[in-house]
């Protein structure tokens, strides 16, 4: 079952041939993770699809709260009779029917569909993870890139890429040729006792678990967290290399090319993850 609007449907009824995120990209999502009642960073989550609105010019409706919306997410987790379980939650805002690329209107209505998951906290994943950098496109960097919207051709045919090379992953570059981020999350360098991430004017996406894991190492005596850019000579000079999203939490990259990387820093930052979501 999933959540359109309120009503509870089964999803083989919904899409219309005229819904502007099929046709247009009108449309922007968030994925969260939720887990035996607790849902995991929701404020970050509810004020970046604010925001997100807000720049696609979306009329963001005034039952909009925090509350209305994590409320129709449980409805939507318990009419799946998954409420005790670990759920992956898609909640997406598309902007009403009518129009060609200038919409008649700029209502929106809203999807929340919900999928049950293996594990409940974040577990490290040690198994051998390959990246390498994805050439065929760039990612323009600007506002629109730091978004979470459907517009995601250049990740698909990225991960084709991946498909057709026996990787795991792909790293995307922007067109000033600088390493941004993967396929699927924000990327993490580490070289001596400095952590590196790619700044949002690169053009990476406005992570939530980039959020949290920057916050983490603020905190950590000895560790210095940089928003610089990374260029992919730096690559083959780093000691570690992970990739964060808020499902998977932090997933380690074993090789790059003819580079090996330990895995021991994102063992400890993916501990403090942990016990950052259960007092939260």
């Amino acid at each position: 079952m999933i959540n359109f609007n309120g009503t509870l449907t089964s999803p083989e009824q919904l899409i219309s041939a005229e819904n502007r995120g099929y046709n247009y990209g009108d449309m922007v999502f968030e994925t969260m993770k939720y887990v035996s009642g607790k849902l995991f960073f929701w404020e970050d989550h509810y004020f970046r699809l604010m925001a997100s609105m807000r720049i696609l010019r979306m009329d963001i409706p005034m039952e909009f709260t925090m509350e209305f919306l994590q409320e129709e997410i449980v409805k939507t987790i318990q009419a799946n009779n998954l409420e005790k379980k670990s759920v992956r939650i898609k909640l997406a805002v598309n902007r009403v029917e009518g129009g060609l690329y200038t919409p008649n209107s700029n209502r929106v209505s809203y999807l929340i569909s919900v999928k049950g998951l293996e594990s409940d906290f974040y577990l490290l994943n040690e198994s051998n993870y390959q990246v390498d950098l994805f050439k065929d496109f760039y990612v323009a960097p600007g506002l629109f890139s730091t978004l979470k919207t459907n517009n995601r051709a250049l990740n698909v045919v990225g991960g084709i890429y991946a498909q057709e090379n026996d990787l795991q992953n792909c790293l995307l570059l922007n067109t000033e040729k600088q390493v941004i981020e993967a396929l699927n999350g924000n990327v993490f360098l580490v070289k001596g006792k400095t952590v590196k991430t790619p700044p949002l004017q690169d053009g990476c996406l406005k992570g939530i678990m980039r959020k949290q894991i920057m916050e983490i190492i603020e905190l950590m005596p000895d560790w210095e967290i940089k928003e610089e850019s990374i260029s992919p000579f730096e690559l083959q000079k780093a000691d570690e290399l992970f990739i964060t999203n808020v499902i998977t939490g932090i997933q380690p990259v074993t090789k790059y090319r003819k580079k090996n990387f330990s895995v021991e820093f994102a063992k400890e930052i993916l501990q403090k993850v942990n016990v950052k979501v259960r007092l939260s």
